[in-house]
């Protein structure tokens, strides 16, 4: 290979000299540590992302926070007014049952301190959630500060960020909390009937009693008494009756006169085709004779008879039987001509029947009465008399093995339970149309309330806009001090924006956190009794449902419900109960809302582009001019932080632990329920200088920023 002038030469077979390999490391290392430190430079300057994106963040959380109090305050009027209303329907339960003048005073009692602390919340709620939403851009400014001077650094790694914030749009729009419209008048209606319905189910449940004393009497006449003599057992035992036409009814609930009068009907249809003499003398074959014919009118007797039983009336007819010579005679069996005649003249005898040994050749047939009236010879074969059909029941009629006798006790009670029920019915109309518009009013008043929630559109619904600086100067060559980099030289100001936004988290853990902050309450107030603990009760479990909207308010009425002694003699109570729920089942109330909002980052552009507020209009349009030009000086810095700083915030006079939205004062057990929006420490401690300092700060870096790097 060529050499080159001596002393001079490059390279040859065995390569470099050593001036060469002396610059190529030169330059190597030169080169290496350039791109190393401007790695470490451009890294050091995007620290300043990050922190914007937690500052932006940051502010956003203040907002999901305050979407979070105004969904308590919403449980809250919500729930105490369902509690309010339920409780009045409770009451007018209550006036149906027996214990009406003692426990139905008291429930309306507490419903009424239920709707007044409702009433006093629902005021302090509408004024707490407008002014902490006025207040709602410096919380989030403040935290957005406090968010990014938490990530001050010293030593090589040393920062100072200042930053603020802006919630996108940057006012919220007025919070009506709703008012009990129309309980008012549900409140007067109801005082207006409570005597009236008292009066009427006090006597209503009196002539309960003497009904449902008389089905008693019936019931165990007919089955309930079995195994003991009644009419199931001499049915079973006498007719043979198959089940079918002879059930058993354990339970007088279940039981009606109807199954009665069925059984008597079967019974003496089975009874007469039955019927045989029991020997084969005359005098037991005429006794089977006139046992058929009693058997026969007893059958076409009761095919007469009837059960008219529903709800609203009863009407019954249990036709009598004769059991003695007296009662026979207003009977058709008395008049009929059906026995037979012999003789003629003064010599005349009636027989008990067509197959008496001595009634051959009978003239004609003939009547009791005309028997009882005289003339008529006393057969001697088969002793008919004018007390041979009369006596035919007397015995089983008097007695009670006798299937006579119990359906008279049957007939008895039905005759005593019509006459209760004529009592009854009209009395239980009259409890039924006045309490019956007061439940209709209370569920209208569920759905009409139920569904008018507190919405919270606050400043930054759409988002938050954060704008950070790092304004701790750094020497280039702090920390990575070397001969081939220069020396002299600072990293001045760094800056970056960070947009955030909410999005609904659709895992429900709304639902979770209403339900331990209910929870909560419940543990520290413990139980109560009475009206009071129907309202804790139905109030802290409709709390803890919040988003399960009308079931939970039907499964929670329920459970109020099946505290009271429904089971009254009238029945008013299970009525007033079944209409209640009934009505609440109609009212449609809708589930709340129980996503759980979560701040998470996007572009500012996004944010802006959502608001149409001067800050957002204004922050689209610098940002497209700053695009457009590329390497010029602009004032955007400065035009942002202006419009930062004059929408930011409003001054809170008493910051304390939080900003309390309102506190409930339930009116049980001295239970208090703060709603409130707690700032963290930091917040609390720095309050408004954050911002200002911050604001301050960043509107200086204009002639640090500008005109170097274009800011997008």
């Amino acid at each position: 290979m060529e050499r080159f002038v001596e002393g001079m030469k490059l390279c040859d077979e065995r390569g470099f000299t050593s001036v060469g390999m002396a610059v190529a490391l030169l330059l190597t290392l030169a080169l290496l540590f350039s791109t190393a430190q401007v790695y470490r430079l451009n890294s050091a300057s995007a620290e300043i992302q990050e922190v914007a994106d937690v500052a932006a963040l940051a502010a956003e959380s203040e907002v999901a926070d305050f979407i979070w109090a105004a969904r308590k305050a919403d449980a809250v009027v919500l729930t105490m007014t369902l509690v309010a209303l339920s409780l009045y329907g409770v009451g007018v339960v209550a006036l149906c049952l027996p214990v009406a003048d003692t426990l139905a005073p008291k429930v309306l009692e507490m419903a009424g301190k239920v709707l007044k602390a409702r009433n006093s919340f629902a005021e302090k709620a509408a004024e707490g959630l407008n002014k902490l939403q006025e207040a709602l851009p410096f919380v989030a400014a403040a935290k957005a500060a406090a968010t990014a001077s938490a990530n001050n650094g010293t030593g090589v790694a040393e920062a100072s960020y200042q930053a603020i914030a802006l919630l996108v749009p940057s006012e919220g729009e007025p919070i009506e909390v709703p008012g009990a419209e129309g309980v008012e008048g549900l409140v007067d209606a109801i005082d207006q009937q409570v005597p009236a319905i008292q009066q009427a189910s006090a006597e209503a449940e009196e002539a309960a009693q003497k009904a449902n004393e008389a089905k008693e009497r019936g019931w165990r006449s007919d089955c309930g008494a079995q195994p003991a003599y009644c009419q199931y057992e001499r049915a079973a035992t006498l007719a043979n009756l198959p089940e079918s036409d002879n059930p058993l009814y354990r339970s007088v609930d279940a039981w009606s006169f109807a199954v009665a009068l069925k059984r008597a009907q079967a019974y003496y249809a089975a009874r007469l085709a039955q019927e045989a003499p029991e020997s084969g003398s005359v005098e037991e074959r005429a006794r089977s004779a006139l046992r058929k014919r009693f058997y026969a009118y007893a059958s076409q007797e009761l095919a007469r008879g009837y059960v008219h039983d529903s709800e609203a009336s009863f009407d019954a007819f249990f036709p009598e039987l004769f059991c003695n010579t007296d009662q026979l005679r207003s009977t058709p069996l008395y008049t009929e001509a059906a026995y037979p005649v012999t003789g003629a003249g003064a010599s005349q005898t009636m027989h008990a029947w067509s197959g008496c040994p001595k009634a051959a050749g009978a003239a004609r047939l003939g009547s009791v009465a005309q028997l009882e009236a005289g003339g008529y010879a006393s057969c001697g074969a088969c002793g008919f008399t004018v007390a041979s059909l009369g006596n035919v029941a007397a015995a089983s009629t008097s007695i009670d093995n006798g299937f006579e006798h119990h359906y008279r006790e049957v007939a008895r009670a039905a005759a005593d339970y019509e006459r209760a029920r004529a009592e009854l019915d009209p009395l239980v109309r009259e409890v039924q149309s006045r309490a019956e518009p007061l439940l209709e009013q209370c569920a209208d008043l569920v759905k009409a309330l139920g569904n008018v929630r507190i919405e919270a559109h606050p400043p930054g619904r759409n988002g938050a806009v954060a704008l950070v600086a790092n304004i701790a100067p750094m020497a280039a060559e702090t920390g990575f001090e070397s001969a081939f980099v220069a020396s002299g030289y600072t990293l001045g100001a760094r800056a970056a924006v960070a947009g955030a936004t909410l999005l609904d988290d659709e895992r429900n853990h709304g639902s979770e956190v209403m339900a331990e902050w209910s929870e909560g309450y419940a543990q520290e107030y413990g139980q109560h009794t009475g009206p009071a603990g129907m309202a804790y009760d139905l109030w802290t479990w409709l709390l803890a449902v919040y988003g399960d909207g009308q079931q939970a308010l039907i499964d929670g009425v329920e459970d109020v419900l099946g505290g009271l002694p429904l089971a009254s003699e009238s029945g008013l109570g299970r009525w007033a109960a079944g209409a209640l729920t009934g009505l609440f089942e109609t009212a449609g109330l809708q589930p709340a809302d129980m996503d759980n909002p979560k701040p998470v980052l996007v572009n500012t552009a996004y944010v802006a582009e959502a608001g149409s507020d001067g800050f957002a209009v204004r922050y689209a349009a610098l940002q497209a001019r700053a695009r457009s030009m590329a390497g010029s000086s602009t004032d955007l810095f400065t035009s942002v932080v202006d419009s930062m700083e004059s929408g930011a915030y409003e001054a809170i006079e008493q910051v304390g632990d939080g900003l309390k939205v309102a506190e409930l004062e339930f009116p049980v057990g001295g239970m208090t329920v703060p709603i409130k929006l707690v700032l963290p420490p930091a917040v609390k401690d720095a309050a408004s200088g954050l911002v200002d300092q911050a604001a301050a700060v960043l509107r200086g870096l204009y002639g640090s920023v500008t005109g170097i790097r274009v800011w997008q």
